[in-house]
């Protein structure tokens, strides 16, 4: 009898552990609607202060949700028709828009959960940041690009995975035009000591609470010239 008590005490614990992981990745993978979830759906009004990551989330699927949230002045977004994924290429819940936080950018199409952390970042990250460092806001985001039916790229231990662009569940900027005209870009602005610099790597960090995988100029060489953005599986900050 001594014997079985410690197996089942085992057991018990097994499974409540196996519960808390299905429960956990339910919402990592955006499965728990809002309706069912603990926490307040995500608001573009004022940066979250708790469970950002599981707040965006709910965002995936719900198109009703994404609607609600993403809301001018913030973000002029216009939902698109879904694209049935084809060999790992496609999307679901993406939208188009021409500005966020208050700067010009194309995009067409990105995911609603994207759009969303991508309009928390310029709006209160970039701007603040801006109007603290050079006087001015930020009026125009340099974009090179959403969706694109393709793998990984410069990383040989993910050669032939389909990339977060494939699914439009990614987004590249690659620099930052201010009010007065004046231009800073990653590829000539990354390295040294100067403001723009600094601006630079102040905003890359500010992206990884908003962002699952957030990669820069030191991550490696094929992206020397931008940001890549996404909310996939994979969390990495570089």
């Amino acid at each position: 009898m001594r014997q079985k008590k410690p197996r089942r005490i085992f057991s018990k614990l097994l499974l409540a552990l196996f519960a808390f992981l299905a429960f956990a990745g339910a919402f990592w993978f955006g499965l728990v609607p809002q309706r069912l979830s603990p926490f307040p759906p995500i608001s573009l009004e004022k940066p979250p202060s708790f469970f950002v990551d599981a707040r965006l989330s709910s965002l995936r699927f719900d198109s009703a949700l994404c609607q609600s949230v993403l809301k001018q002045p913030h973000i002029d977004a216009t939902a698109i028709p879904d694209r049935n994924l084809e060999s790992g290429c496609g999307w679901t819940n993406a939208v188009k828009f021409t500005s966020t936080g208050g700067a010009k950018i194309g995009v067409e199409p990105l995911t609603c959960e994207m759009a969303a952390a991508l309009t928390l970042w310029v709006e209160h990250e970039v701007q603040p940041l801006a109007k603290e460092m050079f006087g001015q806001e930020v009026v125009r985001l340099g974009d090179m690009g959403t969706y694109g039916c393709r793998n990984i790229v410069g990383n040989p231990f993910w050669k032939g995975v389909r990339s977060q662009h494939a699914t439009a569940n990614a987004i590249d900027i690659s620099g930052f035009t201010f009010a007065d005209g004046r231009s800073i870009s990653l590829l000539k602005d990354w390295k040294g000591s100067d403001k723009e610099s600094e601006f630079l790597h102040k905003v890359h960090r500010s992206a990884c609470r908003y962002f699952r995988v957030a990669l820069g100029p030191d991550f490696n060489a094929a992206h020397a010239n931008h940001f890549h953005f996404d909310r996939g599986l994979m969390w990495t900050c570089k």
